[in-house]
């Protein structure tokens, strides 16, 4: 295993958990239920809201630097490109 399939890895799982998370932010307005006078108000503990956005940043730094990183190919990953001939070939 190479350090840029590792960090592929730890990339790809920082997608999903970032997706993850996302999805289980509590909205925080009340949406088309407010114009109908039918919003509800749901209690959450603020400690478990803050260590969601804190865990929900440290992934999006991560998938970040680790985008940047690895399309910007700094780990020496050689990358084949076909070389053409500089002249044509001979007919035979």
């Amino acid at each position: 295993m190479t350090i840029v399939t590792i960090l592929k890895a730890i990339w790809s799982t920082s997608a999903l958990g970032l997706i993850i998370l996302v999805l289980l932010h509590s909205p925080k307005g009340d949406g088309i239920g407010g114009i109908g006078g039918q919003a509800q108000l749901f209690t959450s503990t603020r400690s478990a809201e803050t260590n969601l956005n804190r865990i929900t940043w440290i992934l999006a730094v991560l998938f970040i630097g680790l985008t940047i990183i690895l399309s910007a190919n700094w780990l020496g990953q050689s990358v084949a490109v076909p070389v053409l001939p500089s002249t044509p070939p001979s007919p035979q």
